[in-house]
């Protein structure tokens, strides 16, 4: 082989490894692309201001306003994501917990060449078969108090859902007005975890017009003291759990992302304010099978939206010595 030939061919190759290297970028960048850095940060600032929306909403003790709901569903399918695949973990109801069980509450289905519903609304209902068990406390008791307060929680919890789950059923019929338009709803739920003490329900949300998005809402219920489970129930008090939850996940995130090119997260990013810095008291978790908490972000929250809603498994050494 000629030395010209030999020459040729070592270019050629040098040529083919930067095109897949410019292939791969592209393919990790994709949404950045499409998005400038500053709708990137309009768009995390409106995902913060519907969080505490919907933080306002679960504060209060049956919501009655549509105003809050609908503030927080308003945003989440405004925003794009050019994501051909969206994976949905979904569970058959109704399904038994140790003291609750969920139920369908309504079923709304329409289909047409243009427009494609499918809502199946849950709510969470005590079981008073296995509340009265045995006889059942009075009202005012230790354990009268937690069945008290457990069909109080449920119907905080129901009327949260309906309030959610009503803006985007009637957002999807003001929109058939247009005929020129496509639109796919789908609304899911699926019972995470079940055991003595716990019993989280989550909401799974898409919305897709063209391009889609989805986004999810966590339920968990304390069962040995009938309230809505927050971080702080936890932890020991005073015990700081974001900084090591918060750590641990930027570990995972940078781990990942060391592990495969396609991952891609807001941390170290050359662009400091769309980096992940800690969670808060209004991030989303649950507690799996294990026992371990598990944090989970909606699309953009911590990476482009091809990442897709994302979940952190926190092992339970992390804050082994802060858990009550």
């Amino acid at each position: 082989m000629k030395k010209t030939d030999w020459e040729n061919m070592e270019r050629n190759r040098e040529k083919m490894d930067r095109n897949l290297e410019k292939i791969e970028s592209a393919k990790r960048q994709y949404e950045m692309i499409r998005m400038s850095d500053t709708q990137i940060m309009a768009m995390k600032n409106r995902i913060r201001e519907a969080k505490e929306e919907k933080r306002n909403m679960s504060r209060k003790p049956v919501i009655r306003n549509i105003a809050a709901a609908a503030a927080a569903v308003a945003v989440f399918v405004a925003l794009p994501n050019t994501s051909p695949d969206i994976a949905y973990a979904m569970s058959r109801i109704p399904v038994l917990g140790s003291l609750v069980k969920v139920v369908t509450f309504r079923d709304y289905q329409y289909e047409s060449e243009r427009n494609n519903a499918d809502i199946q609304i849950p709510e969470i209902v005590a079981d008073d078969e296995k509340l009265s068990a045995g006889a059942e406390p009075e009202s005012g008791t230790p354990d009268g108090q937690v069945q008290d307060k457990l069909k109080k929680t449920t119907e905080e919890i129901n009327a949260e859902i309906k309030e959610i789950t009503g803006k985007i059923v009637g957002e999807f019929e003001d929109n058939l007005q247009y005929k020129e338009g496509y639109q796919d709803i789908l609304v899911k739920s699926e019972v995470i975890n079940t055991t003595d003490d716990y019993f989280t329900l989550k909401l799974i949300c898409y919305q897709g017009a063209g391009s889609g998005t989805q986004w999810n809402y966590f339920y968990t219920i304390d069962l040995t003291t009938g309230e809505r489970l927050a971080w702080k129930d936890l932890f020991v008090d005073g015990a700081d759990y974001i900084t090591p939850i918060s750590e641990n996940i930027k570990e995972q995130m940078r781990e990942q992302m060391k592990a495969d090119d396609m991952v891609y997260y807001w941390v170290d990013d050359e662009i400091e304010e769309l980096n992940f810095k800690e969670i808060t008291d209004e991030t989303s978790f649950y507690l799996n099978e294990n026992n371990e908490i598990v944090v989970a972000f909606d699309e953009y929250e911590v990476a482009p939206g091809y990442m897709g809603c994302v979940e952190f498994v926190i092992p339970n050494e992390v804050t082994a010595e802060i858990r009550k």
